[in-house]
């Protein structure tokens, strides 16, 4: 009897240390796959701050005013004028803030003539609604 229980504990410690072994492979594989990702995150921030120096070189003022003057034939370039600029009121309306159609409205009977006789507001026609335009 000793040696059947002798063997069966053997057997499991046996299983035992095959699945703490296994465990702790996928463990360290994890854990080298966490490091690539690390190394590469770091990589690509690295990149990032690299780009935003260089960006910050390439677009001083002095150096484009410099670039202007040497390429003036080829590009010229001349002041933004007050008129190409568009005030927000000269923009076009916003979908959410015009009106819904007289057909909606009739439907929730709001039109005009609908309801219970109570005042409404006015059903306003958007063709009619003007809207800024730059001159040209």
């Amino acid at each position: 009897m000793l040696r059947s229980f002798d063997i069966v504990l053997i057997v499991v410690m046996t299983a035992a240390a095959t699945v703490t072994y296994t465990i702790k492979h996928q463990a360290e594989n994890k854990l080298e796959d966490v490091r690539k990702l690390e190394a590469g995150i770091k990589l690509e921030e690295d990149t990032i701050d690299l780009l935003r120096a260089d960006w910050a070189l390439l677009t001083q003022p002095n150096r484009l005013e410099k670039l202007v003057t040497v390429y003036q034939q080829d590009l010229q370039l001349a002041p933004t004028e007050p008129t190409q600029l568009a005030r927000p009121e000269e923009l076009p309306m916003l979908k959410a803030d015009m009106p819904p159609p007289a057909d909606v409205l009739e439907a929730m009977g709001l039109a005009k003539g609908k309801g219970n006789g109570k005042s409404k507001k006015p059903v306003v026609d958007t063709d009619d609604i003007a809207t800024g335009s730059v001159d040209r």
